[in-house]
């Protein structure tokens, strides 16, 4: 059995992703591990001997072998099995020093165990004992891998000593563990031979043919042929060249592949494969284009397999509305370029249930009404019963109380544009109020309005920026270049690599006149839907990045809502009850413990 999760890349010893399961096998490292142990289960038993063999393309790299002091005496069926007695093992490092050693030695390879569910049990079984993480290793089990590759009348049984005269092996099992591995090695081999008259010459072709992948899904796994190992976008088309499906990686080829193996396990893909009749590749110079030209061609194809981003330009925006006496409105209507400037928009939101929370957050610190009536100084009406709980000045019905309500508009006007403070701490305040009276949950209703509310202000703080900047180019490191990136009004014009060893100015030239054009944008928040103009804003923040050219004013009022924002993980512990003195040591358990949500808009 071939499992994916978990492999090492073995130039960084760092995880494997689906885009690095491209690996060839010849430039695998292979670790083959046998173990002798006490008894069968890892449970109750014990480790007695550990042996292992490196290799690669075939040529062995090295060894590891040693007995283990298990603590326990030896039954004397297994010391008759295995030739290990306890006094054999009686001066043997304990497993404390030769599991840690074991492990560094098969560090950033690929396992390989016959029968392999036995011995990675006992291996992570004792990691368990002796409280070491787990590496979860990839794992090669040559003999589910022999019952696939090898008909019954070349082989009848598929135990290592039947394998092993199969495939002539150097060394004869023999119950002990170096001698099995080397034993396995040889197996391995052959079996990897065997494998590459079927076409396996990946670790997800042994996975293609040890796991339950559907002919049809092996089949197709040519469509992957030819495609590029750059990073970009690819689209699965039918056999009428109707988009299927739009997705992106940095390894295309690889993570194509993936499509047809046993790793993939969504049914609507895995149906989606089945009617799949051409994979294409639009290569990206960096990760950010990647994603824009994904969510473009969601966008532009809606290929039915794809759930998110069909609809890239819908948002949810909170706005005052242009009347005599203004309320909050959601609207999924982008802003015009004078509702922006004005600062009587905020967003935009991902979906109308943040946009709601925001509005309430609002409403609670400042008493505008949230009635929808028409209304009009000319024509007065009966206050309704907002006034009477005093939650509403009433304009509608008390003239008196007309320049208190505009003076309570420009206040909530100054908390969109300039200063969230007054905003912030009026909630703050309440949330004190109620955690004092232990109303827990109303505290964190109020903290989770307050986080949308100060989340749809940056973004509106953030889009206006953007849209108002005609040209900004950025650049952040990568391994040997820098990505290098023309935006304007919020678009991603051009996208590029820059090299650091020659001078910059005419790369940053080159890329500023290949970029496309665009038109100032007439409406909305930037030149982009919002979902492109959220990615690049998340990449402008990013740690690293910087600014090589603008055409406009980058800036923060001092009481941004940034500024805010960063204060709320503070006011948490408001939402929880006290604890008694005799419960310090325990973590405090409300009746419903609240959750913070992250509104990203």
């Amino acid at each position: 059995m071939v499992t994916a999760k978990g492999q090492m890349n073995l130039a960084t010893d760092q995880p494997l992703t689906f885009d690095d399961l491209g690996l060839p096998l010849v430039d695998t490292t292979f670790v083959v591990v046998d173990l002798e142990t006490t008894g069968g289960s890892a449970k109750d038993c014990e480790i007695t001997e550990i042996g292992a063999v490196k290799t690669r393309g075939g040529v062995v790299a090295g060894e590891f072998g040693t007995l283990v002091n298990p603590g326990v005496p030896i039954p004397a069926f297994i010391a008759a099995l295995t030739g290990i007695t306890t006094n054999a093992v009686m001066d043997a490092p304990q497993l404390a020093s030769a599991l840690p050693a074991f492990l560094d030695f098969a560090a950033g390879s690929v396992l390989v165990a016959h029968n392999a569910g036995f011995d990675i049990g006992f291996l992570k079984a004792a990691c368990r004992k002796l409280a070491y993480p787990w590496p979860d290793f990839t794992v090669v089990d040559t003999a589910r891998l022999a019952r696939v590759l090898l008909h019954e009348d070349e082989v009848p049984n598929k135990k290592l000593a039947s394998l092993a005269r199969f495939f002539r092996s150097t060394t004869e099992p023999n119950h002990r563990a170096l001698s099995d591995a080397r034993a396995t090695v040889d197996v391995l081999h052959g079996l990897l031979e065997r494998a590459g008259g079927f076409g396996a010459h990946h670790l997800e072709d042994l996975a293609q043919l040890t796991g339950r992948v559907t002919p049809q899904q092996r089949q197709k796994r040519t469509l992957a042929d030819g495609l590029p190992e750059s990073a970009g976008v690819y689209v699965f088309w039918d056999r009428s060249h109707r988009p299927l499906y739009v997705g992106k990686s940095k390894a295309i080829r690889s993570r194509v592949r993936t499509y047809f193996t046993e790793s993939e396990k969504r049914k609507r893909i895995t149906e989606m494969v089945r009617i799949a009749d051409e994979v294409t590749a639009i290569p990206c110079a960096t990760d950010l284009e990647a994603q824009v030209r994904e969510v473009r061609l969601i966008a532009e194809s809606k290929p039915p397999y794809n759930r998110r981003s069909k609809r890239p330009e819908k948002a949810a925006y909170l706005k005052l509305t242009a009347e005599a006496f203004p309320r909050l409105s959601i609207t999924s209507n982008a802003p015009t370029i004078e509702q922006n400037r004005s600062g009587h928009v905020i967003g935009p939101f991902s979906n109308r249930s943040t946009a709601q929370a925001a509005k309430a957050a609002i409403e609670t610190a400042y008493s505008l009404r949230t009635c929808t009536l028409k209304l009009a100084k000319s024509k007065p009406v009966s206050a309704c019963i907002a006034a009477e709980l005093g939650s509403c000045l009433a304009p509608c019905d008390d003239a008196t109380q007309w320049p208190a309500y505009e003076q309570i508009v420009s206040d909530v006007v100054r908390s969109f544009t300039t200063d969230a403070g007054p905003l912030f701490e009026r909630l703050v305040a309440q949330m004190h109020t109620l955690a004092s009276a232990e109303k827990f949950e109303a505290a964190a209703t109020i903290r989770d309005q307050l986080h949308g509310a100060l989340t749809g202000i940056a973004r509106a703080a953030d889009f206006r920026f953007l849209q108002a900047t005609p040209l900004l180019i950025a650049a952040s490191p990568g391994q040997r270049m820098w990505d290098l990136h023309v935006i304007k009004f919020g678009r991603l014009a051009g996208a590029s690599q820059l090299d650091p060893q020659i001078p910059s100015q005419p790369q940053l030239d080159i890329a500023s006149d290949c970029a496309a054009a665009v038109a100032a944008p007439t409406k909305g928040t930037a030149a982009a839907v919002p979902e492109e103009a959220t990615l690049i804003l998340k990449w402008l923040q990013q740690p690293g990045v910087r600014l090589a050219q603008i055409d406009g004013q980058l800036m923060n009022p001092i009481h941004a809502p940034q500024r805010y924002l960063a204060k709320l993980p503070t006011v948490h512990r408001l939402t929880y009850p006290p604890r008694a003195e005799s419960d310090r040591s325990r973590t405090p358990t409300p009746t419903r413990r609240p959750r913070i949500r992250s509104h990203t808009g």
